[in-house]
């Protein structure tokens, strides 16, 4: 059996290598390391894969979502409602702008931002909701998108653990996570389900005019050199990356099928077990991508758990073992303990094993194995 990694970028590189090697060859070669062609090129692709009308390229996912709050024009001490079970990033981009963060517990059945909640966090200074499409899990877009509608409020999607999933709408059709809301942002992380070789991010948006601006935020707020029309940042795509994405790309599809199998059979083998809450599958299983494969413990032993499988040298995870509500950068006395019951009781039992492209039966069996034998 192969050794068993949270993340094996290694096997998938061996896979792909002479696409990827001669992406970054072209660069080397034609010495266009910013804003090259291969970065308008990814960023062609991307948009006609997403079915969405504008793309724009940045640094990190964490800059996609302060360059996508900073093009809508949101004011200091405008509200913004997003999730407490998350990574900062979501929150720190709204406290670094002056804004201020509403946080609000999840769902118990998807782990996604709850609807409820949202609903009572409603101010008249509320400006935007962020809905984190968490582990890869598509949130309820059709609801949140009737609130904004009916509040007249922003939704900027925190999709940077979700890229390729769909969603279904109510009459039945299909659209890429990311793309619903008034803007969307992704990461390029590594570890990703299309990721990069270093850091990379995008924002996705339908909207001509606040393309336009976003444009100008990524490149200091410039269209034509020296002349700066908004405010900006340095945030931009480098060429190698936009090559190593490219050439990821077209795999993107595949990748998440592999995702998909491996979790159907993780939940198939775990999901016998009264003291495991394993992700439920569809049968299509388009709207969650598994960027993580997340149970739940629900007998009090997942730290025990834990310290067992990585003594058996099987790598695995907390996300996330500290709420944001509790961090000491956005502790607030707005927050009370009884508004987060379920994002608390999260950050006990979850625990999340290896999921990657490149899992194969023996490694899943082992895993859960491992898993079973303990609890």
């Amino acid at each position: 059996m192969k050794k068993l990694q949270m993340v094996d970028l290694k096997s998938q590189y061996e896979k792909i290598k002479e696409e990827v090697n001669a992406s970054i060859q072209e660069v080397l070669e034609t010495n266009t390391y910013i804003n090259g062609p291969l970065v308008h090129q990814f960023q062609a692709d991307l948009e006609k894969y997403l079915g969405v009308k504008h793309v724009i390229p940045c640094a990190n996912g964490t800059d996609a979502l302060q360059i996508a709050m900073m093009g809508l024009d949101l004011k200091p001490g405008d509200e913004v409602i997003t999730a407490d079970f998350t990574f900062a990033a979501t929150v720190e981009v709204i406290a670094l702008l002056q804004l201020t963060p509403v946080l609000v517990d999840v769902d118990m059945n998807n782990m996604n931002i709850s609807l409820e909640a949202i609903k009572k966090a409603i101010t008249p200074k509320t400006k935007a909701i962020v809905p984190v499409h968490l582990f890869g899990r598509a949130a309820n877009m059709d609801a949140i998108m009737e609130i904004a509608r009916e509040y007249n409020l922003y939704v900027i999607e925190d999709n940077a653990q979700a890229i390729g999933a769909d969603y279904t709408n109510k009459d039945g059709s299909k659209t890429k996570v990311g793309t619903i809301g008034h803007v969307g942002a992704t990461s390029f992380f590594p570890s990703k389900n299309l990721g990069c070789y270093g850091d990379g991010g995008a924002i996705f948006t339908n909207d001509d005019k606040l393309a336009h601006t976003l444009r100008g935020i990524v490149n200091h707020g410039m269209y034509e050199r020296y002349h700066h029309d908004v405010v900006g940042v340095n945030s931009r795509l480098d060429s190698i990356q936009a090559g190593v994405l490219k050439a990821k790309l077209p795999h993107l599809d595949n990748y998440n099928k592999a995702r998909q199998d491996a979790a159907r059979k993780y939940s198939t083998a775990l999901g016998v077990n009264p003291n495991i809450v394993a992700p439920t599958i569809c049968d299509s299983c388009d709207c969650h991508v598994f960027h993580q494969y997340v149970i739940r413990i629900t007998n009090g032993k997942r730290d025990a758990l834990l310290a067992h499988l990585q003594s058996k040298d099987i790598p695995c995870a907390i996300y996330y073992p500290i709420p944001l509500h509790s961090q000491k950068a956005y502790a607030d006395t707005r927050y009370k303990e009884e508004n987060f019951p379920v994002t608390s009781q999260l950050c006990k039992e979850v625990i999340a094993l290896p999921m990657h492209t490149e899992l194969d039966d023996d490694q899943i069996k082992f895993i859960t194995d491992s898993v079973l034998e303990f609890l």
